[in-house]
């Protein structure tokens, strides 16, 4: 296969840490602004209280749904009861599923990628955590063992947008308003931590399988989640390796967890917490709404 010419567009900025305090809250007062502005809400706070309240009235997950692949009506009758599900049928049509992890370097080699190095499990959200820019082809020529310390995850290409490959996603039209879809690259043990987005979310497995955690919004207390920013929120606590004597509350969150396979899609309501830990070599895409959640 001849390999494709790539125009290679610039990396968006890192993110910069705050000088003071001060400027910090103008920073969040701003951002609340804009995510409001966004989804249509007057109050980014009393749209997440309205998530966890709605949480309430729901039944314990003992396991996630599987589904045939459903039409828009459907999806959103199933999605506004606010619980997760699987669909499948549907993402093994697109034509990224077709394309191996060779080909996808012979044809798209030459895009800059920025990958997350380091201990990222630990510093999940913070702005400054450790990156490395490359290409996709140096990505996929890594050796993790000779780029990383002792004990360190391997390099995450995680939360980015690869526009070239929109083309190959033929995402259903679920939602009014969506985000851009963000993909997500690489080997086992490459995993994002437990963390909420008060957004509801289509995650689509393409390569390898991948083990998800998940617990409901109004559990948060019992996860003692910190806010990274209005819409995401983060957990110290690890349900692969539960520590019960730092985080005793943790005993009584609800956690369930599934195995997404090549061409499942995952309904991940707003506010849901989820953990996501590549069993294989994985690539995976998701885009978040941009409006109500459906559940409310």
């Amino acid at each position: 296969m001849q390999e494709r010419s790539v125009t290679k567009g610039p990396l968006p900025p890192l993110p910069t840490v705050a000088a003071t305090p001060e400027d910090a809250a103008a920073r969040k007062r701003a951002q609340e602004e804009r995510d409001a502005a966004v989804r249509g809400v007057s109050s980014i706070a009393a749209m997440r209280e309205a998530v966890k309240q709605h949480a309430r009235s729901l039944p314990i997950l003992v396991e996630i749904p599987r589904l045939k692949r459903l039409d828009a009506n459907a999806f959103a009758a199933r999605a506004r009861e606010g619980l997760p599900f699987i669909m499948t049928g549907l993402v093994g049509q697109w034509p990224l599923c077709g394309v191996t992890p060779a080909e996808l370097r012979e044809r798209y080699g030459d895009l800059p990628v920025r990958a997350r190095v380091g201990d990222y499990i630990r510093q999940p959200f913070r702005a400054d955590r450790p990156m490395r820019d490359m290409t996709l082809r140096e990505y996929l020529d890594l050796e993790p063992e000779r780029v990383h310390g002792e004990g360190d995850p391997p390099p995450y290409v995680g939360n980015l947008e690869l526009r070239e490959l929109n083309r190959l996603c033929h995402w259903p039209a679920y939602f009014r308003k969506m985000g851009p879809p963000r993909f997500w690259l690489g080997p086992v043990g490459t995993m994002t931590p437990l963390h909420c987005d008060f957004d509801d979310n289509i995650f689509a497995q393409v390569w390898g399988r991948k083990r998800i955690f998940l617990a409901p919004p109004h559990h948060d207390a019992y996860l003692y989640a910190n806010e990274a920013n209005p819409v995401l929120f983060g957990s110290p606590f690890d349900p692969e390796a539960p520590d019960f004597d730092a985080y005793p509350l943790a005993r009584q969150a609800a956690t369930v967890s599934c195995i997404v396979e090549p061409g499942d899609m995952l309904y991940v309501p707003a506010g849901w917490f989820h953990q996501v830990r590549a069993l294989e070599f994985s690539l995976s895409s998701n885009r978040w709404a941009r409006g109500v959640p459906l559940a409310l």
